[in-house]
């Protein structure tokens, strides 16, 4: 029997392999989720023409910090805060502040007014607090001579307990630590929001740092589940401070939130779950002045509800200073919808499930649509007696958008810091370097921003030469006119050549 040579199979070199996995792009900004805020949010996005992610995150926070003053809602598991803690991934050139400016000017403008009538209530205690300390010192004085306790105590309840000063204005803060915030909730107001546009400087920040970053997350913890805030020092005594809620929302370059979801200790304590977090694909380099659109009825009628919610007086108690909330409750069909939400999300964390390895933020997934259903239904009507179907459907939708991003977030953040410069500098050299070949001092000298010193640059270099993007040239190779040490031959296709 002869047997049959078998052909050759001929060699084909692979070609440059992905640095990291390729992802599908996320879906769009549900945005129809929003309901009332959309008209608001849609005029934002017309006029900066930033991702409309982002003006939406930046509505949220801001319905959220108005109306967490005046109710709880009530969830598959009690009644909970309608405060909600945003993180918005964003780099410089995003329009993060022209997005957050015009959600947040009515509350500049209160602050501002407040300011000025603390500072006449401040002049006001001053002087009655004067004459109060000049009566009391009169009468233990005048007690001490005569000798008459009972006389003098009378006196005392006549003239009645010390005047306090006029609780401190402000509503939001941009960098507290937390002690500086148990102070402001405890002489301020009993609602306030966290908010920066450089959220950066919070996280980077001496509230963050080693020594603090324990005891902040927990107190932050705390404040998103409703809790009262305990604080016990040496010289300051133990103080309880109840009925206290707090809306963050921080906006961060992507460096800075890759950190912070890599963190151990934030995803362990459950403080990174807590969070709704988005990234938006960019819109730098289409956003035209002509396409630009003003929408200034949609923005002042959000500037009006905005005002008119900040000009009701909270439920607070006289004697504690806290809020007295009432639960807003969710319809039977609200309730009913958002069990379904939950025990669906609770299947995809079983092993092998789609939220397996994110179980933190997915088991919390049904009490965030309850608290954004919460705020769509108290933005339209404070006094609304229930959540119904439409507003928790809305809400379920954004919950379930925000999910997802989690996810994806989680999984970019575990790319290391090389890789993440090694990919910029691929995109670089494939889109915009113009030579067949690329040294070191290319890289730092005409490269991206972060590779611009030369150790980062090689270990770029270096990484893109194990993963085929570039080849290494043997040294002594004339490269542009000269013999270089080093230098490598760029990969422009499939192939080795």
């Amino acid at each position: 029997m002869t047997l049959l040579p078998i052909p050759e199979t001929p060699f084909e070199a692979e070609g440059p392999q992905p640095l990291v996995r390729a992802t599908p792009p996320s879906a769009p900004y549900p945005v129809a989720a929003v309901g009332p805020l959309r008209a608001a949010v849609e005029a934002v996005q017309g006029m900066t023409l930033a991702p409309v992610a982002i003006a939406a995150q930046s509505a949220l926070a801001v319905a959220s910090l108005a109306v967490q003053g005046f109710a709880d809602v009530e969830t598959l598991g009690g009644a909970r805060p309608v405060g909600i803690y945003f993180l918005t991934v964003a780099r410089s050139g995003e329009r993060k502040s022209a997005c957050d400016r015009p959600f947040l000017g009515a509350i500049r403008a209160r602050e501002r007014e407040d300011a000025i009538a603390h500072r006449a209530d401040r002049d006001e205690w001053k002087r009655r607090h004067a004459i109060w300390k000049a009566s009391y010192d009169g009468i233990v004085s005048g007690s001490r001579k005569k000798g008459d306790r009972a006389a003098s105590e009378a006196e005392l309840r006549a003239l009645g307990p010390e005047p306090q000063p006029p609780a401190l204005t402000d509503r939001t803060v941009s960098e507290p630590t937390f002690e500086g915030l148990t102070k402001l909730f405890a002489e301020g107001q009993p609602s306030l929001g966290l908010f920066s546009d450089e959220g950066g400087q919070f996280l980077g920040g001496h509230a963050m740092n080693s020594e603090n970053r324990q005891k902040t997350l927990a107190a932050f913890n705390a404040l998103w589940d409703g809790h009262a805030i305990k604080r016990t020092r040496a010289g300051d005594g133990h103080q309880s401070l109840y009925g206290r809620r707090l809306a963050i929302h921080l906006m961060v370059q992507p460096s800075v939130a890759r950190a912070f979801m890599a963190d151990p200790l934030a995803a362990d304590t459950g403080f990174l779950p807590r969070f709704l977090m988005c990234e938006p694909p960019s819109t730098i380099g289409t956003r035209l002045h002509a396409n630009a659109k003003e929408s200034p009825s949609a923005l002042a009628s959000f500037e009006r509800r905005l005002g008119d919610i900040l000009a009701t007086p909270m439920p607070i108690d006289a004697d504690t200073g806290g809020l007295q909330l009432r639960c807003l409750p969710l319809s039977g069909e609200a309730r009913e919808m958002l069990a379904h939400y939950h025990d669906s999300v609770e299947r995809s964390q079983a092993l092998g499930g789609d939220m397996a390895n994110l179980t933190g933020t997915a088991s919390k997934s049904a009490e965030q649509a309850a608290r954004l259903a919460g705020v769509l239904t108290l933005w339209r009507d404070l006094e609304a007696l229930e959540v119904a179907a439409a507003d928790m459907a809305s809400a379920i939708e954004l919950a379930r958008f925000y999910l997802l991003k989690a996810a994806r977030l989680a999984e970019v953040a575990n790319v290391s810091a090389d890789i993440d410069r090694a990919e910029q500098l691929r995109g670089w050299l494939l889109e915009r370097w113009p030579e067949p070949e690329v040294l070191v001092r290319d890289v730092v000298n005409r490269g991206p921003n972060a590779l611009r010193d030369s150790p980062k640059a090689r270990a770029a270099l270096l990484l893109l030469e194990q993963h085929g993007w570039l080849v290494r040239l043997d040294a002594g190779t004339v490269v542009r006119g000269s013999s270089r040490k080093e230098a490598w031959r760029v990969i422009r296709s499939g192939g080795a050549g």
